[in-house]
């Protein structure tokens, strides 16, 4: 089992910038794809960004240029640089791994809000 824990969430100015983070630990395998998932209100969750252990990415069309996400293998964590931010953008964002034997795990969710 691996364990997700997100940081950085908070409120900023639309056209700010936001730093997410997600350390995850436990039993965690390799190669996986890490990512963040968001969720605005009566919405569904959709996909932000992800990125393979080897650097592969995949965004989502709404974010391309404005967000950008990296990550530390050897810490296990995984950022999510967010630039230009929209009001749009606001949601809770969940870190997620995806790794061996289609194994899923979550984080709990960190509340980004950006103001108008």
């Amino acid at each position: 089992q691996a364990q997700l824990v997100e940081s950085g969430g908070g409120l900023v100015q639309a056209g700010g910038s936001l730093r997410l983070s997600c350390e995850a630990s436990g039993s965690i395998s390799s190669p996986n794809v890490m990512g963040w998932y968001r969720q605005a209100p009566g919405k569904q969750r959709e996909l932000v960004a992800v990125i393979g252990t080897g650097g592969v990415t995949n965004y989502a069309d709404s974010v391309k240029g404005r967000f950008f996400i990296s990550r530390d293998n050897g810490k296990n964590t995984v950022f999510l640089q967010m630039n230009s931010l929209k009001p749009e953008d606001t949601a809770v964002y969940y870190c997620n791994l995806k790794g061996l034997h289609a194994l899923v795990y979550w984080g709990q969710g960190t509340q980004v809000t950006i103001s108008s």
